[in-house]
């Protein structure tokens, strides 16, 4: 296949289809988003989906969270190439767990810049984990294609530095593993703070009221009624 970007990152017919495989899946949100899940192995739950999201315009995207190790990775990033006619122009960890940054060596081989809030750059250099090159504070806002694209840091709740992305043309979140799947249980609680946790998402759906899809870490994609939900759960906790 000939690599070569086109005015209006027009996508073929076969970018609608994404990926469906054992190691990864990409699946189209909007007509501006689309979601990747992959599997993490864990000793405590076993096989894990884990998911990331890519926000693209033009002929650029923007990756939240890496696949789960280089490998998938590189099969992601070649996919927005070869699929969307579009170059990663950053990936964007949004918490410190390796869920989230296991590829994120493939990422920088490839010359993508990366980025993280400083809370969790210092979280994964006490991990020994591959460290994002670029550190904020509370907001990121990045261009891609011309388009604004968000990070940014509401408060605490799965982790003490986990952010969220959200891209306004859309109206989309992904909400990472902050947003709880409808009917899941609170899961992984070794690095949270569950006091907080609800306050937190309360912010954040007052924030942004006018939010259409939520993509979360692990679990099915939905609507505003994830974030209730996880509100509901974690005020249980208090």
């Amino acid at each position: 296949m000939s690599r070569h970007f086109i005015s209006e990152c027009k996508w073929s017919k076969e970018a609608d289809r994404g990926i469906n495989s054992d190691k990864i899946i990409i699946q189209k949100v909007t007509d501006n988003v689309y979601q990747h899940i992959t599997y993490f192995q864990s000793q405590t739950f076993g096989r894990v989906a884990c998911n990331g999201t890519i926000v693209f315009n033009k002929n650029e995207a923007v990756v939240f969270d890496t696949p789960v190790d280089d490998s998938t990775s590189l099969i992601l990033i070649n996919w927005v190439w070869d699929s969307l006619s579009c170059k990663v122009t950053a990936v964007i960890p949004t918490h410190f767990h390796e869920d989230c940054l296991g590829g994120l060596a493939a990422f920088h081989k490839k010359g993508i810049p990366s980025y993280a809030s400083n809370q969790t750059i210092k979280f994964e250099k006490a991990k020994n984990y591959q460290i994002p090159q670029n550190g904020f504070d509370n907001l990121l806002e990045l261009k891609v294609g011309g388009k604004n694209v968000k990070a940014e840091f509401n408060g605490e709740g799965h982790t003490r530095d986990n952010i969220i992305g959200y891209f306004p043309s859309d109206k989309v979140m992904f909400g990472g593993c902050l947003i709880k799947e409808i009917e899941t249980t609170k899961g992984n609680l070794e690095d949270a703070n569950v006091v907080a946790w609800s306050e937190t998402v309360t912010k954040l759906k007052r924030k942004y009221p006018d939010t259409k899809v939520v993509i979360t870490g692990h679990g099915k994609t939905g609507n505003t009624v994830l974030l209730d939900y996880t509100i509901k759960l974690f005020t249980q906790t208090k």
